[in-house]
């Protein structure tokens, strides 16, 4: 009859098993560091890759004085040390003691010749870069739908100058996602818009490389709209923004570029119609100056005529003028109450749904928190680390561990280990 055991027995029998074979141990291994991460602690967790697998690499802080370089992502290392399992996750991952480094990652050589290369063609010069229209009617985004790039747009754009968003919702991450970036430029500007927004959340240089690539270039600068790249983080660049007409360091800057501040447009207005009436005062006094001349030349009762008539022509183009401009204002007003209003409604209507979401997700994370048994006299025990120990086959005598109690923790050395 097969052995039955239990999931944390499996675990640690592979774990044996790498642990005791020399294939798996001490070895050098050659790579390519990506999604780099430097904790507190002093422990470095990163992934090894190259062109067709990767690993879980991890390197503890005892190991990081071993070398004389800082790790970073793109970087090509070779790397010593050996596989272990983390029984907790069932993952493996490689233990890395020491490492040399080896040179640039494949794809940032890949980034600069590119980038080389578009910048000798000109597609980076201010020259070729278009302005922005000032009063865009519909602007155009190019992003994932379900991601806090559209959102971010669409709440700032309820508080600045109104305009129409039509998204074309984009794959930003992974195979496939440069074509659909360029389709969605594309069907943007057969829609006739006025501005194109591109862009993506943060990530790692991989799940930025859609925008890296060299068919989304030559779609934005051979885009008849401007457009404006908002990728990544303010500190990342990529071909895109070099690209781009603007660039915006987040979402939200970007819908700031493409729209103007309906407080802003409205100080403007008042103050071009008080300039304007002052203008045709100036306009109407110099008229009735050379009037008055030619009273003085003329026949007095034709002069007086002609005067006359001209004032009262000039009276009536001053109140046609000045009711036109009155009228195109309250209308611009009429359009900015409208839009706000409608706008107000759905940022209103977005708000209470994520303030649902985020009571009924706030409610089960509380459900869950393993912090709550230590009311109750439980306590928390982990590794020198933070990892949770669970099993008294995760210590040993002598191991050092911390207890977390609902105060505070204490610091121990295990003396006696009995198992069941």
């Amino acid at each position: 009859m097969a052995e039955t055991i239990t999931v944390t027995q499996l675990n640690t029998r592979v774990r044996s098993i790498l642990s005791e074979s020399p294939a798996v141990k001490d070895i050098w291994v050659m790579g390519e560091i990506s999604n780099l991460k430097k904790y507190p602690s002093g422990h470095y967790y990163f992934t090894l890759k190259d062109s067709g697998s990767e690993i879980r690499g991890v390197m503890f802080k005892p190991s990081r004085g071993r070398i004389d370089f800082e790790p970073q992502d793109n970087m090509k290392v070779s790397a010593f040390g050996r596989v272990d399992l983390y029984v907790e996750r069932g993952s493996y991952q490689f233990i890395v003691e020491t490492m040399q480094r080896s040179g640039v990652g494949d794809l940032y050589l890949a980034y600069e010749a590119l980038k080389k290369k578009l910048e000798a063609e000109g597609l980076f010069d201010s020259s070729r870069k278009r302005k922005l229209p000032l009063y865009p009617k519909v602007i155009g985004v190019v992003t994932s739908p379900t991601g806090a790039v559209i959102h971010d747009i669409i709440t700032t754009s309820g508080r600045l100058f109104p305009a129409d968003i039509l998204l074309y919702p984009a794959q930003v991450q992974g195979k496939g996602a440069a074509e659909s970036i360029v389709k969605g430029i594309e069907s943007l500007n057969k829609e006739g818009v006025d501005i194109i927004i591109v862009g993506r959340g943060g990530g790692s240089i991989e799940d930025l490389w859609a925008f890296n690539e060299e068919v989304v270039a030559r779609a934005i600068a051979s885009s008849e709209a401007p457009i404006i790249s908002a990728v990544g983080h303010e500190t990342d660049f990529t071909i895109a923004d070099f690209v781009a007409d603007v660039r915006a360091p987040t979402p939200t800057g970007a819908a700031e570029l493409a729209l103007r501040d309906r407080k802003e447009v409205n100080k403007h207005l008042d103050t071009d119609m008080i300039r304007l009436n002052k203008s045709l005062l100036r306009v109407l006094d110099r008229m009735h100056y050379r009037f008055r001349i030619l009273d003085s030349k003329l026949d007095p009762k034709r002069a007086e005529q002609k005067v006359s008539m001209h004032s009262m022509r000039l009276d009536e183009l001053y109140s046609r003028m000045n009711s036109a401009l009155i009228g195109k204002a309250e209308t611009s007003r009429r359009r900015f109450i409208k839009a706000d209003s409608k706008m107000d409604t759905r940022i209103q209507r977005m708000l209470e749904n994520s303030n649902k979401d985020l009571q009924r997700y706030s409610e089960r994370l509380e459900s869950i928190n393993p912090m709550k048994v230590l009311d109750r006299g439980y306590a928390l025990v982990t590794d020198y680390d933070g990892t949770a120990l669970t099993s008294s086959r995760q210590v040993h005598i002598g191991k050092e561990i911390n207890i977390i109690l609902k105060d505070g923790k204490a610091e121990a050395k295990v003396k006696k280990v009995e198992m069941r």
